[in-house]
């Protein structure tokens, strides 16, 4: 875990505990680093709830509730696509904020149209999911680096607008 990384989940830890927020993960690239991030800060218990490992379409449509048609129109590494892990998350888990990952990793798998390195992440809560597209290929292992810090930053930003205007 990177120091970068470390200090991100320790704001949105503070966040959380303060607050009483709840958080659940829907990770298909990251493969549950997302997950493993916010948990090494000691406590994350009091608000992770859990999270799904979604590779398969399948698991995408049958636990996170993403709409086949999504699938079909967008693929599964699209905005529209982890926009409803999101929301798909936070149902299946009863949470108050979710994180999403979605991409190609590499080394293998890119197109012309989504080649290697081609990653959305998001994050939301009930009334707002915000996103991002990340699009460099740093090799596997910093691409999902890359995307676990994209989604922490998400995260932090959305609390801390909440925040802001509460």
């Amino acid at each position: 875990m990177s120091v970068e990384t470390k200090t991100l989940s320790k704001e949105i830890s503070e966040i959380f505990w303060r607050e009483g927020f709840t958080l659940a993960t829907a990770e298909s690239c990251t493969a549950g680093n997302v997950a493993a991030i916010i948990t090494a800060i000691p406590g994350s218990s009091r608000f992770y709830k859990g999270g799904i490992i979604a590779y398969a379409n399948e698991v995408k449509e049958n636990l996170l509730h993403v709409k086949t048609e999504t699938l079909e129109a967008h693929g599964a590494v699209s905005e529209e696509t982890v926009t409803e892990m999101v929301y798909g998350a936070m149902q299946t888990l009863s949470t108050d904020y979710a994180i999403a990952t979605s991409g190609i990793a590499g080394p293998a798998g890119g197109t012309p149209d989504k080649p290697v390195g081609t990653i959305w992440v998001a994050a939301g809560n009930k009334s707002k999911v915000i996103t991002a597209k990340l699009t460099e290929d740093d090799g596997r292992e910093k691409n999902i680096q890359a995307a676990t810090k994209k989604a922490l930053q998400l995260l932090l930003e959305l609390c801390q607008e909440q925040e802001n205007e509460a």
